[in-house]
């Protein structure tokens, strides 16, 4: 691919991210659903598909959804909205990264990306596989919470 079609990637990403967060381009209803209401259910193929959409556009490889790491970023998630706290790090996983406070997953991947510590493990080469969780917890701090696990 071109430099400059490289360089122009990211931004791209971000604009159809920003649309869907507003409605605008009628991009899939898992980055744009809002997170922040009872019984909401975070589309994580959809939200994992957006990471290695992103991973691509840097040469990374895509990431494999895991079960069990899906299971393990759920338990994560409520243990950071009851305490407010990041949990650390468990064994065996190369890289978490925690957000707080967005609504949709559109919202919370553009932070992540736009993140001089949080960019540079979306796209660590070395991963191959990612479990994702969001929770909503209205009698918390920030209301929604999020988890990536990369391995």
């Amino acid at each position: 691919m071109p430099r400059f079609l490289r360089a122009l990637s990211p931004i791209v990403l971000t604009l159809l991210l920003a649309a869907c967060s507003t409605g605008g381009l009628g991009l899939s209803a898992g980055l744009s659903q809002r997170m922040d209401t009872q019984g909401a259910k975070l589309d994580r193929s959809t939200a994992l598909g957006v990471v290695n959409q992103y991973r691509a556009s840097v040469g990374a490889g895509a990431l494999t959804e895991d079960a069990g790491l899906d299971a393990t970023a759920d338990q994560l998630v409520a243990q950071y909205s009851k305490s407010g706290t990041q949990p650390p790090k468990p064994a065996g996983v190369l890289d978490i990264r925690y957000s707080a406070g967005y609504f949709t997953f559109a919202e919370t991947f553009s932070g992540w990306r736009n993140s001089p510590t949080d960019a540079p493990a979306l796209t660590d080469k070395a991963a191959t596989k990612a479990g994702v969780a969001a929770i909503y917890d209205p009698n918390s701090g920030y209301g929604v919470y999020w988890v990536l696990l990369l391995e």
